[in-house]
This record gives structure tokens, sequence and C-alpha cells, in this order.
């Protein structure tokens, strides 16, 4: 299959690209698939995910490969295990299909084992001929690599995934693919340890090829000197790595890469120098952690709504980029050839006022719906004049009046920038102003960039050659007397030091000329005219930006398939705030919880507000500038929280390092809980014990608006909550006359037809049930298909006149054609 790629955030080209489908040439269809088809199978352990697969129609029919499941050379899917040999769990990894895997005894990940991996329990739970069984120990021949083993990629992003019900999480993996990229990047607290692999496998960062030393970093450029270990013999030893800025992904979002890394930053191989599209430090953040509370609000989380705080609009916490192409082509027609130009009829100064003289939009201007972007005039059919068309035609010459306006306009309801123009010219046709002034621009960049990268390898270079010259006896002050490029057409008495001179001579020539032809490339690309379809003589595409800010209307979700729409977005003094006066940032309904039974939510809150309040402590502690060794014995109980501790040795680091390892602590304490391996529920009262917060996770707040405390303590706690892209900006429409359908003459639906609602039986019936007759009749005639009646209640609501005369709807009209077409003569009778 090959399908447009969801490229929405990291995590839904990842997921895109690790589909199955069972749909297809060759494959099922949906209507003749089954409930047999479509349900989790024993086989599908560790190959196929249980979890993701989408709601609708295609339930069970479209799945995505488990984590570590891999095809063989067959095109079976195959599952890694570990050997296990007479109870000792081995390290050899062992692929296995699902008809291989039948045959053997397989333990599960989390089987108890001692210190020497030998299997301490004497019946182990195991899976034996596609059936769960307990066998002895010394039976066991295999054994799962992970608990996440059975699991997908955006599955296993969900912390305590064990305690959501599997609709829910289904949910959660699904929306997690539709998190839009926010303006102001924030990785979760509560993670579960797949983030950075997501991020970095995606292909979004920038990832170090080679170790070395960032030499140079600016937005769009970062520079690595490579270690000399790692060189080729005779190579510049240099790595530059263009970035990508504010381009438009499939789904309209914005791809813009940042550096992370500092000048003289020493990296090694896979280290992340740039975090794209959500992603902070190196890890997917779909998100924002938010301070939540579980409590009802004046009704304002009914029904899943979710109540905002104004805070968190000011502080950009949700805001996305949005880029828009739009399109405008130039055809040759029957009647002439289109024509794009800023000479359009009937339109005033003001409108022309963004425009350049060749008719097209300048970059940076702020464009509101119905502005035009691209002028363009197309020849009209010859019709008969009217004596004052012919006056005209005589006064203004033959121009004015064979033409008509086909520009390209801003959609209504779209407000932006204008980031890029780009226009595409037909080989042969000839260029306007604007485009000859993109093309030079363009090659302008082209040099500067080439020019910038070859300087950079020329330095490197010539950096490797003095090093070379000066270990073979060269005086420093002679080489700097000496113009550089003669230093390579040097002699040395040494011959290998001679060869390795005349290599890196070579190298340099070859990189040269490398970046000539690479440069001719580029500039043949830029200027010769494009391949365009035939009849079309130039297209203009334009590049719209827009800044969207969270609003009432807008639907999110957390992971953990808990989705709302926000219904209010309320000052942050009317919020309820705790006794630190510290408000909360969204308001959940409590009810959302029980029924659902994705509990995950609950416990990553409470998690969340343990490891923000060790962060807090953290930070108190280095502002009230605490003895050295308190802040390091405080770090070291809290890496010592739990059984499944991560190993950190506090005592061996410098003071500096504690001072830099508190200060990156100091938003919160990030944790991994991962999917069937998850935190504790003692290990969460222990973070709440060191944090000095109420091991319940429950506080009293107060009311914002009346500053009376709540009744009883309420749940607060940090939740990661995402915006989906399901905004209320590109749902919202409107319509009062627009376009109709030919036959029917009924309105069209739709936002992309400008249509009306529509007005079904069901509707119809709830209006006879009330005994509404006069509003059924203009329902069924002047809102609708009535066309003399519409046109004539128009008029009227012109005149003031506020009556309406019903006449018969045309769909009744195309009912008698119907019933002629069928031989039988229907006449109606005018009494």
């Amino acid at each position: 299959l090959s399908q447009f790629m969801d490229q929405n955030n990291p995590l839904s080209e990842v997921t895109h690209k690790r589909r199955i489908s069972a749909l297809g040439p060759g494959g099922l269809t949906r209507e003749r698939a089954g409930f047999e088809v479509r349900d989790v199978h024993p086989t599908h352990y560790g190959r196929v995910c249980p979890i993701e697969t989408p709601e609708g129609p295609n339930i069970g029919l479209i799945n995505s490969l488990s984590c570590y499941a891999r095809t063989n050379d067959f095109g079976f899917l195959e599952t890694p295990y570990r050997k296990v040999i007479d109870g000792l769990v081995t390290d050899d990894i062992d692929y296995l299909s699902a008809i291989e895997e039948g045959n053997f005894v397989i333990a599960q990940a989390n089987a108890e084992r001692d210190g020497n991996s030998k299997l301490v329990q004497d019946l182990v739970n195991c899976r034996h001929r596609n059936e769960f069984t307990l066998k002895a120990s010394a039976e066991v021949q295999y054994m799962d690599v992970s608990p996440q083993q059975i699991i997908s990629v955006a599955a296993s992003l969900i912390p305590f995934l064990e305690h959501d019900d599997a609709n829910r999480a289904l949910m959660g993996s699904n929306m997690q693919r539709q998190a839009v990229p926010t303006l102001r990047v924030d990785k979760p607290l509560v993670g579960t340890g797949m983030e950075k692999v997501v991020a970095v496998d995606s292909g979004v960062t920038a990832v170090a090829k080679r170790g070395g030393v960032v030499s140079y970093v600016d937005a769009s450029r970062i520079v690595v000197k490579v270690n000399e270990n790692e060189m080729h013999a005779g190579e510049a030893g240099i790595d530059i790595y263009n970035l990508t800025k504010y381009t438009r992904s499939n789904q309209n979002t914005c791809i813009n890469q940042r550096p992370v890394c500092r000048m003289g930053e020493p990296v090694v191989r896979g280290d992340v120098l740039a975090d794209g599209p959500s992603t902070d430090m190196g890890e997917l953040a779909l998100g924002q952690n938010m301070r939540i509370a579980f409590m009802p609000w004046n009704g304002y989380n009914f029904e899943d709504s979710m109540l905002l705080s104004e805070r968190v609009a000011i502080e950009d916490r949700f805001t996305t980029i949005h880029i828009q192409e739009l399109t405008c082509i130039a055809r040759d027609t029957k009647l002439g050839s289109e024509e794009i130009t800023a000479d359009i009829p009937n339109v005033g100064e003001s409108a022309l006022s963004k425009l350049d003289e060749a008719g097209v939009v300048y970059i940076g201007a702020e464009v509101n719906g119905g502005d035009i972007l691209v002028g363009k005039v197309t020849p009209k059919g010859e019709t008969q004049l009217t004596p004052e068309e012919k006056l005209l035609r005589a006064i203004f010459g033959e121009k004015a009046a064979d033409v008509k306006d086909s520009s390209l306009r801003v959609p209504n309801s779209v407000k932006g920038t204008i980031i890029d123009v780009q226009i595409f010219t037909r080989d042969g046709v000839e260029k306007d102003a604007r485009a000859v002034e993109i093309e030079q621009m363009q090659l302008k960049e082209v040099k500067k960039d080439l020019g910038d990268e070859l300087s950079i390898l020329e330095d490197g270079i010539y950096a490797r050659t003095k090093k070379l010259l000066l270990s073979a006896g060269l005086n420093e002050s002679d080489l700097t007397s000496m113009s550089r490029d003669k230093w390579l057409t040097q002699n040395l008495a040494d011959e290998a030091q001679q060869a390795e001179l005349e290599q890196i001579a070579e190298q340099f020539d070859n990189i040269k000329e490398d970046f000539d032809k690479k440069f001719e490339v580029k500039r043949r690309k830029i200027t010769q005219g494009d391949d365009l379809q035939p009849g079309v003589l130039k297209i203009v595409k334009v590049y719209l930006a827009v800044k969207r800010h969270i609003q009432p209307g807008d639907k999110m979700a957390g992971r953990h398939g808990n989705k709302g729409v926000i219904s209010n977005v309320v000052p942050v003094e009317d919020m309820p705030y705790d006794q630190f006066g510290v408000p909360v940032d969204i308001v959940l309904n409590p009810l959302g919880v029980p029924s659902r039974m994705n509990i995950g939510q609950i416990l990553e809150t409470h998690l969340g507000m343990a490891c923000r309040g060790v962060g807090e402590k953290i930070n108190r502690m280095l502002e009230e500038q605490r003895e050295i060794h308190k802040l390091r014995n405080f770090i070291q109980d809290v890496y010592n929280v739990g059984e499944s501790r991560q190993v950190v040795d506090v005592a061996s680091f410098s003071d500096d390092e504690v001072m830099r390892l508190a200060g990156n602590l100091r938003a919160g304490l990030p944790i991994a809980t991962p999917a069937f391996d998850g935190a504790a529920e003692k290990e969460i009262k222990e973070l709440f014990k060191l944090a000095d917060m109420p091991e319940s996770g429950q506080f009293v707040l107060t009311d914002g608006r009346t500053g009376r405390e709540f009744e009883r303590p309420v749940t607060v706690g940090y939740m990661y909550m995402l915006k989906l892209n399901h905004l209320v900006d590109d749902k919202m429409h409107a319509r009062s006359t627009g376009s109709y359908s030919l036959v029917t003459q009924q309105p069209l639906g739709g936002k992309a037809q400008f249509g009306g609602q529509r007005f079904g039986e069901m509707e119809v019936w709830a209006l006879e049930a009330y005994g509404a007759a006069y509003t059924l009749q203009e329902m069924l005639t002047v809102k609708s298909d009535d066309v003399n009646g519409r046109t004539k209640m128009y008029k009227n609501l012109v005149d003031g006149d506020h009556r309406m005369e019903p006449g018969i709807p045309e769909s009744f009209n195309v009912l008698l054609k119907e019933i002629r077409s069928l031989g039988i003569n229907i006449e109606l009778d005018k009494d």
C-alpha cells in the first residue's frame, strides 16, 4: 500500500511506517471481515499490538507492529526471546515466528530470578502451544525479552498502561498520534522511557553521525569537528548539519528544528544535536505538563468538558503554528491564456495594496479572509454588449470588458502571515519580475550556503595541513608568511608524510570539484523552466502561517483516552488555588474516571505531583543556599526510592555536578514508569513523603471567586495533556445564502462547499411532534429548495416586510419528472 504520510507529529510518522493492514489487493474487504478475523489471537503475542487499532469499520483489520517485532525472509512476523538453559536465563536472543514458537515453553519477562539470573520459583507461568500454563523451571526453554514486548510504540508511551481499560488505552494510543506540535515544547514529567527512542528513531531530530566537538552553531546550521580516530584518511574532518526551518508538513503543522548543543561541547555518535517538532532535549514531547484538579466547577466540566485557566493561553502553552499552502494556476484556455497581474477589473486600490507589480503578495504581509493573494484575470466569452458597454469599450479600449477576475483569495475565517512564495513557470514562457527576483534570491542563498560550507571545510583541511607541516619540522612563522594554498604544494622529506599531504591536496581538489558540481546542479534546477501539466502556464504557491491559540471548542486529551472539549477559559484569579496560593491550570470532571476505568490517569496525576513536589523542594534548597552535602543527600534519597530504582552514585559527583543536576531537577523530577513494569503505590507514597506532601495526594483548595474553601480535599497533580488536531477554527462554519445543488436546488453540505446544515427526517419528526407547522413549512420550502420563494423572501427582508410566501419545492418537481420517466402521466390540479 502506498499512502500519504501522516506527519502530524514524530509519533504519527513512526506508527504509520509500522502499520499492518489486512485490507487491499489480495486481502479482505471491510464488509466480509467477521469478528474472528478482527479479534486478538494468541499468535499476536509480541508481533502485533493488541491495543492499537482504529475505532470504526477498520477495527482489528489495521494493526500496528509490536515494539521489537520484525519480518523474516518469508514475510512472517518474528519476536525476540531470551534463551533459557536448565533454568538459567542467558543473554542469547532468538527471533521466533508464531509457527516456531508453538513448540517451545516460554516464560514471561517478569519471572522472578536470583542474582545469578537463575529462575527462582519451581513452577513458572509459561506459554506453551498458545496456552497459558504452569511449568517446572527446568522445562523452560525461552523467556520474554521485556514486558513491553507485546505492545506497540504508541501504547508503550502510556504510563500506568496496566491500570487502564483496553478500550480507553486504544483511544489513548490513537489520540497521541493526533497531538499538534506546540510552540513551546515540554517533555513529560511522568514518562515511560520510550520517549527518547521514538524521538531519535522518527528522524525529526538531527543526530551526530560521528563523535567530535561542536565548532559552530546557529539557527540553521551546526558544524562538528570530528575526532581524529573517527576520520578517514585525507578528509576534512568536518560534519555539517543543515537544519529544517519552518516547513509545512503533510497535515499543515510546522516542522522546525532548533539546535540544543553549544559551541565547544563534545558530542559522541548518536547524540541529539537539534530538536525537531514535538521533541524536547531529544525526547518526545507531544503536549504539556499541566496542574490538574479533579472536581466539578459550576457545570463547566459537564460531560467531559474541560475548564482552562487563562494563564495557559497567556503563557502560549498550547499555541501551535499551522502552515497552509494556497495554489493559483494560470491555464491556457480556449478563449486565450489566463494572466497573473495586478491589473484586475472592478477591484479597488485597497484590495491590491498587498500585491507587487507582478500581482503576487509580498512575503511578510499580514492577511485576512477574502484578501487577494495572487491577482489573476481570465478571458471572458463574447457576449452581446449593451450600449453602455459599447461606449466604455470605445473610450477605454478592448481590455476592460473581455476579462473577469479569478484571483486567489485567502479562505474565509483564516488570518495569518505570508512566509513564502514560489512561482513555477512553464519552459518557454517568459518569467515575470517576481519570478526572476525569487530566482536571484534562491541562487544567492545557495551560493552563500555552499560558500559557507566550503570555507568551513577549507578551514578544517588547512588546520590538518598545518598540523602535518609542523610535525614535519616546518616553522610556524614560515607558514604564516606563506599563503595557505601553497601549504599543500610543499615537498616533505618523510615519504609517509608527503603521501599524506598529497592525499589531503587530492581530497581538497575533489571537495572543490564536488561543490562546483553541486552548485551547477542547483543553479540549473532553479533557473530552468518547470515541467508543468499540459495547458498550465504558471503556478504560484503561497505559504500562509497561522498562529492558533488554545480556545473554547478545541479538543484536548490525556494519554489514557481521557478526551474532552474546552468549555471555558477562566481568569487565573477565579481558578481554585491551594494553601500556598498556587492556582490549578485545568479542572477535570471526577465522573469521567470511574465508569471509563482508566485509573492510570489518577496514578499519573499523583506521581506527577510527587515529582513536582521533589523539584520544588530542591528549588527551595537552592534558593536558601543550603549546604551542598544536604542537597547531595536529598538527591541521593530521591534516587534510592523504590525497588526498580535507577542507580545514580551522587556521592561520586563533584560539587559543581551536583549543582547542575539540582538545577535540572528544579522543574520536577523526570520519571520513567514503563508499561507493565510501572511504579507501585508504595513508591509513589515514598516520593510524596520526600516532597513533604500528604500521602493521599489530596489538597484543600479554595474557590478563587468566593475565597471560601471547598467542602472536601481535592485530588491535585500534574498530568500530561495534549492538544489534538481537531481545532474549532477548522470546524466552525456558518451560512446564510450560498451555492445550491444543480438538480434538487437544495443547499450543498459541508464546510468545504460552504454548505448548510442538513434538516433530516428525524428533525422533521421533532417539529411534527411539537406541532410547529410554520417552522416546518419554512424549513422544507423557503430555507431549502423553493427557488421562487427564497428569492422573494430575500427581497421581502430587504424591504422590511417579514412575510414569507412558500411555493412548490424543487425536489417535488424532480419527483414528478421521475414518475413521468416511468411512463405515468402525473399532473397538478390548480384548483
